[in-house]
């Protein structure tokens, strides 16, 4: 496990200021088990790509958002690369009006800099001017809009067992039918647990993991049309073109977007 951002004890105790906030450049990847602590949590990547687990969802993360964690809520997270990357930490009574599940939000040039001006702080005297900043980016994380960057994993052990096999072969093609007979459940069973569980139909639960592991691969420096075969489209063209609807742009313009 990588050394934590902010002392356990700080993350879980029940004292301090209402906001505490950190960053930290690494020259390696960063790799943080599943944990949870008292606090609620912003995280979020200065650069590069983050992939994060929370609760029973999963997202991957570009620089242009970040992930609100309720408090004691189980995650983790993964970098892509080395690790460029900030938190804020929400002391739990200050977290009762904002976001009760796990979410993407679609970081805010001011809560950007409200953030840069909260990791300056020393010490933890909670003057007027700070209390005003952090209650800033308190209603910054309250009004924010969500991103659909997140894929809500399956509960039933069947469908878990689908959906790791597509998170590791994303260009694995098989049909829906050749999927049931594999794990052992009846094709209409399947169709209607995932929707169920996840939200999504079987068809778009398998687009938006390819989509996610598309991002993480265009993070590493692969070429589109590399990621466009390996993440199982038939062409570049219908994968640039689901890319844009879902993202708002191009693979091609992802190195720009995400800083």
């Amino acid at each position: 496990m990588t050394d934590p951002l902010i002392p356990p004890a700080q993350a879980s105790g029940t004292e301090g200021p209402v906001l505490l906030a950190v960053a930290r450049e690494a020259g390696a990847v960063r790799v943080t088990r599943r944990h949870r602590h008292a606090r609620g949590q912003l995280l979020g990547a200065a650069r590069g790509l983050l992939s994060v687990d929370a609760g029973g969802g999963r997202w991957v993360v570009p620089a242009t958002h970040a992930v609100w964690i309720p408090p004691d809520v189980p995650h983790g997270l993964r970098s892509h690369g080395p690790f460029s990357g900030w938190s804020v930490y929400v002391a739990a009574p200050a977290c009762a009006d904002l976001h009760r599940q796990p979410c993407v939000l679609a970081v805010s040039g001011l809560l950007r800099e409200a953030v840069a001006r909260a990791v300056s702080w020393t010490g933890n005297d909670p003057d007027a001017s700070r209390m005003r900043l952090a209650g800033v980016i308190l209603d910054e994380i309250r009004s924010l809009p969500h991103a659909a960057l997140g894929l809500p994993m399956p509960r039933d052990a069947r469908l878990i067992r689908i959906a790791r096999a597509l998170s590791d072969r994303p260009d694995d093609g098989r049909r829906l039918r050749e999927w049931a007979a594999w794990t052992g459940i009846a094709p209409r069973t399947l169709t209607r647990r995932f929707v169920a569980e996840t939200g999504f139909t079987f068809t778009e639960w398998r687009q938006r993991v390819r989509l996610l592991k598309a991002l993480e691969w265009l993070a590493a420096g692969r070429p589109v049309t590399a990621v466009a075969l390996d993440s199982g489209y038939d062409n570049v063209s219908a994968f640039i073109a689901v890319f844009r609807q879902v993202f708002g742009f191009t693979p091609g313009r992802y190195d720009a977007a995400m800083r």
